[in-house]
């Protein structure tokens, strides 16, 4: 079990969780919940033992300096910490972690039994993959919900996917056989540039649940950082005729599958988005 520091009562928590490692494409979805952490101030209330779930011969422990000079051990772990956002009037319960190595069922039971402990009443998970997607265009978010009223107030739709899962469809899978209220969203990071980071995917998540949440969500360095980015690809693509043929192919098809009303429906999300940051700046 879990054990949680002494908390208030919690104020209908949402809980939003990633976790590195096959789930998490050029590190797009951990990042988000490292972006929240700093920007909603959130802190560590817990913590998994790691010794029943991962092998320390994959994920490794690191030898550091602490702040007061001192050598210290840091083992791989799956953290939970709390944050009070000043425009969300509610908390959030923030998971971030390693996919583990083993016994998933009983990782997924302990992290969700923590949840409900603090009253938990929607569970958000993120991931990310790798797909046939151009850098150029929006980074598609795709999104499931079991709340019929989440999935007609966003237009999400079920997902058709069947194959190899990680650990993301796992914790979703027990929140549906738990009676968890939950979504997913996914962001599809261009495979040709996977490596981490990938601010623009990151951004892309932090729209999703800025939507589902109704809420603005300071962005700090990400816009800039997205930029650089993807200016950074375009210098690659210059450079090298075969990734620039292959990105315009990439465009070519995604413009021509994108229908003219989706496309509309999603500049005018994001033009509301930007409405509500630009009154939550100036409040």
């Amino acid at each position: 079990m879990i054990e949680i520091e002494d908390l208030p009562e919690l104020v209908h928590p949402v809980v939003i969780a990633a976790f590195e490692g096959w789930n998490d494409a050029a590190d797009a979805s951990s990042t988000v919940i490292d972006h929240l952490m700093e920007v909603w101030q959130a802190r560590i209330v817990g913590a998994i033992d790691p010794e029943d779930f991962y092998d320390y011969q994959m994920n490794r422990p690191v030898v550091g300096t602490d702040a007061n000079g001192h050598r210290s051990l840091s083992w791989p772990s799956t953290q939970i910490a709390v944050a009070s956002p000043p425009d969300l009037h509610r908390d959030v319960i923030l998971i971030r972690g390693l996919e583990p190595n083993m016994r998933w069922r009983q990782f997924c039971a302990e992290l969700l039994a923590a949840c409900d402990e603090m009253g938990a009443e929607l569970v958000v998970s993120l991931g990310a993959l790798l797909a046939d997607t151009p850098h150029t265009r929006p980074i598609p978010v795709t999104g499931t919900a079991t709340e019929p009223d989440l999935v007609d107030r966003l237009k999400l739709d079920q997902t058709s996917y069947e194959g190899p899962t990680g650990i993301v469809g796992v914790f979703q899978d027990a929140c549906i056989r738990l009676d968890f209220a939950s979504a997913s969203y996914w962001a599809a990071v261009p495979h040709y540039v996977g490596q981490p980071p990938c601010p623009k995917a990151t951004l892309a998540l932090i729209g999703a649940l800025e939507e589902l949440l109704e809420v603005s969500i300071p962005l700090g360095d990400l816009p800039e950082e997205s930029r650089a980015w993807e200016r950074g690809v375009d210098e690659l693509a210059e450079e090298e005729e075969e990734i620039a043929d292959y990105i315009r192919a990439l465009e070519e098809t995604r413009d021509t599958t994108d229908l003219p009303e989706a496309s509309g429906e999603a500049i005018a999300r994001e033009f509301e988005r930007y409405l509500k940051r630009r009154g939550s700046n100036e409040g």
